[in-house]
């Protein structure tokens, strides 16, 4: 600046203001890499979604998002592998599971975890009436390998059944799919679309460790009383986000105030903003 000055020119005030843009971007990735300190930030995340009531207009709603973190896995680099699939009766999907892999997939996409709200006018209704859909998601970091998880062989229930999505012969035609049942808890956790009934174990034995480390360490928390502000409870019945497309359009995030006018660029994976804010103000 004091060399445009010197030199009363102002073409090195666009070089000026070019490079500051860039040291802005680096300095605020670098905030954010700073915010994932937590024990699991750095590993692959494992995310299932489930339609909420209301039947088709909700399996629907449930395909929207999948859609949009298939985007924004895409947009980040990230590899998305889809491990169970449960279809609407109509159209849409009841309940689905996949996993994102990729540098603090879960330290990002935690921030996603919770009931997200849809409003619009619904395409599955001839009156053209407004419609509210619910979806839910669960974010938990792939667990290789806890010491502290330990899974009594006696208090699981394993069942296999044929695989009912996309597959080759194989997949189509043996019981390959697995069902894990964990008794004291009652969690349940399948895996249908690996190759074989042994990976599709493996997996499933994964995300069930996952799955009981994530109730662990919600546990934890609620047991910690300096946890400050509302921003950090993790409550599965909360309403983190809602989706206006009609009568207006608004994407605004509950717990932050975050929003953007934008609907379509949210479904399209533009969701960064929303994770960046609730990250900073989550601190």
């Amino acid at each position: 600046m004091e060399l445009a000055e010197a030199e009363n020119d102002e073409s090195i005030l666009a070089d000026l203001s070019s490079e500051l843009s860039e040291v802005e971007k680096t300095v605020e990735q670098m905030r954010l890499a700073a915010l994932l300190r937590g024990k699991y930030d750095k590993l692959n995340a494992l995310l299932t979604l489930h339609a909420g009531a209301g039947g088709t207009e909700a399996c629907d709603w449930t395909e929207m998002l999948y859609r949009m973190y298939l985007c924004y896995a895409e947009k980040n680099g990230y590899t998305v592998t889809e491990l169970d699939r449960l279809d609407g009766d109509e159209a849409g999907i009841k309940n689905v599971s996949f996993k994102v892999e990729g540098d603090c997939a879960y330290g990002y996409l935690k921030a996603e975890k919770g009931v997200h709200r849809l409003v619009r006018i619904s395409p599955f209704d001839s009156n053209k009436r407004r419609h509210t859909s619910f979806a839910s998601l669960e974010v938990m970091p792939e667990i290789v390998d806890d010491d502290e998880i330990k899974v009594n062989p006696d208090e699981i229930r394993v069942d296999t059944f044929r695989a009912s999505g996309a597959g080759g012969q194989h997949i189509n035609k043996t019981d390959s799919a697995i069902r894990i049942t964990h008794i004291p808890t009652g969690i349940v956790v399948s895996c249908q679309n690996e190759r074989s009934q042994t990976q599709n174990r493996e997996m499933a034995m994964r995300m069930l460790i996952s799955k009981l480390t994530e109730k662990r360490e919600a546990e934890r928390m609620e047991r910690d009383q300096d946890i400050k502000g509302e921003i950090k409870k993790i409550e599965w019945g909360s309403q983190i986000r809602s989706y206006v497309f009609c009568p207006y359009t608004l994407v605004k995030d509950h717990r932050t105030g975050y929003e953007t006018g934008d609907v379509q660029a949210v479904m399209d994976g533009d969701i960064q903003g929303f994770i960046n804010d609730y990250l900073k103000k989550s601190q």
